[in-house]
């Protein structure tokens, strides 16, 4: 039998992803350049004629469950024709990982001047790219087609900076370009039996100085620590590129802290000045990852988080990233896992057990408590530090005995069946957590003799958030965390509840 699905179609026939590139042209953010853009305008070589471009990647809640392909250019076309590349070397990313953050991706001094168009070539040569069917499963796609039914290999994606989207670029003029690759209209997938094909038509829309309201990621080696300006540098090494020294960078950017940054630095948590006094300690060209904000008036990149050591895949223990999707005993399954192998392959798998141990430190996003793995819940979204024990893909296992388990915000989306009063919880009927469609999910032992957490009547403390405008019947999106195993109701407290 076969099926086809757009953005158009039926809910469960959920939208398809899409990403947002988000160019941040910017010389007072203290960006430095990876040697410049490559440009045919071999004329501009004074640094005052040139201004600095920040490129970030992201993509919007969808279908596809992986959709990694390999980015080999991102071009500026200034008005006079001359073509500057941003991209220093090609990038494999996965945009169904940036539904709820921006990853920074280079940094690049351009030519001054007013840019009219811009363009990105993606390779599907080696795509993997996996959807749910209506099961919830992960599905690969068999066929990649372009409108005229031709594989795809690569595509050219371009567009067309006018009117209030033309970006003009000089030194000390912040600018923001944002290019929306929309995954939802570009791309039609049908089912016929064991086999999915996509069908890519490439849609690509800019707008200027609009600013995301999504955290920013940035990834790579330390270069400096200040910790009398509350600041730090860190070489740009994004998404799957191996952290490390000799490696090429994508540029240098600053990051500004200040007394609620966390910190997570060889497994141990830390906030405020402690924090930075303690990453300062650590070896130049360390692998570090930062979440933050870009702030404006005045530009800035601030951090909320900042990992660090073997805090960061690429060390000496694998990662497995994904969300619980069932626990027996200190047994869990791992479902939209990316598995990152300390010899710096990086696989995408649907499913991987865990073995957890009471020797895994035990760690929560933006907390300093204290936890262990009987924190660890269904529906929690997860990287677990351990090593792979079995590397079969039919039965990928990994033990996190000695390792570390980092617990993160996980989303949930339902809708309201009952509002919080004296005696009831804020109520939904959940229909996905972190993406995923709730069917996946078996809730036994969630909570206590009898009380298994219900999707269908899903029991969330708001404690002291306001829900305005929230009434039963409409449909929400929180994030927050899963209750402990085993203690439930309530099942989720929620840090914020908006309407979707």
């Amino acid at each position: 039998m076969m099926s086809t699905y757009t953005g158009q179609l039926a809910k469960q026939q959920k939208r398809g992803s899409w990403f947002m590139l988000l160019a941040s042209f910017i010389l007072a953010l203290n960006l430095t350049g990876c040697g410049g853009g490559s440009s045919s305008d071999s004329g501009q070589t004074n640094n005052s004629d040139k201004g600095q471009v920040l490129v970030a990647l992201t993509d919007a809640p969808g279908d596809f469950v992986t959709y990694t392909v390999d980015v080999l250019s991102i071009k500026l076309i200034h008005a006079n024709g001359n073509v500057v590349e941003t991209l220093p070397i090609t990038t494999r990313v996965d945009f169904a990982q940036y539904t709820e953050l921006t990853e920074f991706l280079t940094a690049a001094t351009i030519p001054n001047g007013r840019y009219v168009k811009g363009s990105i070539v993606l390779d599907y040569s080696n795509a993997d790219i996996q959807v749910e069917d209506n099961a919830g499963n992960a599905k690969a796609v068999t066929d990649i087609v372009d409108s005229n039914g031709t594989a795809v290999t690569t595509l050219d994606v371009k567009v067309t900076l006018e009117g209030r989207s033309v970006l003009p670029v000089a030194p000390g003029i912040p600018k923001n370009l944002m290019l929306d690759f929309d995954l939802e209209q570009s791309n039609t997938v049908v089912f016929d039996g064991d086999q999915v094909k996509v069908t890519v038509e490439p849609i690509l829309i800019a707008e200027v100085d609009s600013q995301t309201p999504k955290r920013q990621r940035v990834r790579g080696p330390l270069k400096t620590v200040n910790v009398t300006a509350s600041v730090f540098d860190i070489y740009i090494r994004p998404f799957f590129h191996r952290i490390g020294l000799g490696q090429r960078i994508f540029g240098t950017l600053q990051v500004q802290t200040n007394d609620e940054t966390y910190y997570e630095i060889d497994g141990i948590a830390y906030k405020g000045a402690q924090g930075l006094q303690v990453l300062e300690t650590v070896a130049q060209y360390t692998g570090v990852i930062v979440k933050g904000d870009l702030k404006f008036s005045p530009l800035r990149y601030e951090a909320r988080e900042v990992y660090a050591g073997s805090s960061v895949p690429g060390g000496d223990l694998d990662l497995v990233r994904g969300t619980v999707t069932s626990r027996n005993g200190d047994q869990i399954i791992i479902r939209g896992a990316t598995i990152f192998r300390t010899n710096g392959t990086v696989v995408f798998n649907d499913s991987v057990t865990v073995s957890l141990d009471n020797s895994t430190t035990v760690l929560k996003q933006l907390s300093l408590g204290t936890f262990n793995i009987n924190d660890i819940s269904v529906g929690q979204r997860i990287r677990i530090f351990g090593t792979v024990t079995n590397d079969q893909v039919s039965d990928l296992q990994m033990s996190a005995a000695n390792g570390y388990a980092r617990m993160a915000l996980s989303s949930l989306r339902g809708s309201v069946i009952a509002m919080p009063d004296e005696s009831t919880d804020f109520t939904l009927n959940l229909s996905s957590i972190n993406g995923r469609t709730i069917n996946l999910y078996d809730f036994s032992g969630t909570g206590t003799s009898g009380n298994d957490a219900d999707p269908a009547s899903y029991e969330v403390d708001t404690g002291t958030l306001t829900l305005d405008g929230i009434a039963v019947e409409q449909d929400v999106r929180t994030a927050g965390f899963p209750t402990p195993f085993g203690t439930a109701p309530s099942d989720y407290t929620a840090q914020t509840v908006v309407k979707k």
